[in-house]
């Protein structure tokens, strides 16, 4: 059986750059030092005004591309994880094969929020592993929150950001190197927690559903605080036990970057140093579905990873939704 590798990697942030000072003056008082000293978020990007995450995707899955020596036509698939898309339809993946010129590759988008990218990871390997028609598949996770933020609202606009992160999976005969093991959880009770609540079906985009509701990125209760740590410590713990290996095999981990401290509370639970989870929310924000696959491209791009080490990628997003994925690049 192949088994998939990752072979390629790429990321793109837009060039708007906004530090957090902007946000004082958006807002009218100091927010700049709450987030320097709490989340440790410095600047952030946002789109363009005639950027969109169809951009996004496309500048990122080329530098992937590249890297990976492939042209587009080599591709079999692509998948595409956003809950900021295109379009509510058609899929944004579509566009993006439209744009590259990927000729021969199927389409589709995946929606677990920000855990969208490990999704689609997972889903991504598994195709490569169960039908040797797919050699080359890219997984893109992307990301435009700031369309959709309440400029008023200092819980949100200051955090969130925008950007994209791709990987090429290729087929590997080597079954212990690439995809080793993986695993998915939701939990649907905080389904109504956090979210962009209009414009789907429950509340259609009519006058007076926006007279009710906003179609904007909301979050309407408060998360337990340890939720993100134990979920994180505990997919981490069970993929040590799927591969039979202690914490310290683990050459680094890719967390949701929405919060430094629940990141180093789980590196705390698991015992690792904090620095072996590499963090790129300082400079970039909140990038969402984009922020993994983002963090894995600048620890790249560092010579942080290198063929050989064991990654766990893992991630949550609203609904909640929570995906893990171990890697030996």
């Amino acid at each position: 059986m192949q088994n998939a590798r990752i072979t390629g990697v790429g990321a793109y942030a837009p060039d708007r750059r906004l530090d957090n000072a902007y946000f004082d003056d958006l807002l009218g008082e100091n927010v700049s030092s709450w987030l320097a000293e709490n989340v440790e978020i410095f600047e952030r990007r946002w789109c363009g005004e005639e950027q969109s995450t169809a951009d996004l995707c496309q500048a990122a899955a080329r530098q992937a591309l590249d890297r990976a020596g492939l042209q587009a036509e080599q591709l079999q698939l692509i998948i595409v994880a956003t809950d900021t898309p295109e379009y509510i339809s058609p899929s944004t993946a579509s566009i993006v094969q439209h744009r590259l010129g990927a000729s021969n590759a199927g389409t589709f988008d995946i929606n677990t929020a920000c855990a969208g990218f490990v999704t689609a990871l997972d889903v991504g390997a598994k195709y490569i592993r169960s039908d040797q028609q797919y050699q080359n598949v890219l997984v893109i996770g992307a990301y435009a929150m700031s369309k959709y933020l309440n400029k008023a609202d200092k819980k949100t606009v200051t955090l969130f950001a925008d950007g994209a992160g791709a990987v090429v999976l290729s087929a590997t005969p080597t079954a212990e190197v690439g995809f080793l093991a993986s695993q998915l959880l939701s939990q649907g009770q905080y389904h109504d927690y956090m979210g962009i609540y209009a414009g789907g079906t429950h509340a259609p985009l009519t006058s007076e559903v926006l007279a009710r509701h906003t179609h904007q990125l909301v979050f309407a209760k408060k998360f337990p605080k340890t939720l993100n740590p134990e979920m994180w410590s505990g997919m981490a713990q069970h993929l040590n036990q799927t591969l039979e290996v202690g914490t310290e095999a683990v050459a680094r981990y890719f967390i949701t970057q929405i919060n430094i401290n629940s990141i180093r509370a789980t590196m705390d639970i698991l015992g690792e140093p904090h620095d072996k989870a590499h963090t790129v929310m300082h400079q970039y924000g909140y990038t969402g579905s984009a922020c993994i696959p983002m963090a894995f491209n600048d620890a790249w791009e560092k010579g942080l990873v290198k063929p050989g080490d064991l990654v766990y990628f893992i991630g949550s997003g609203g609904g909640l939704a929570f995906a893990s994925a171990a890697f030996r690049l």
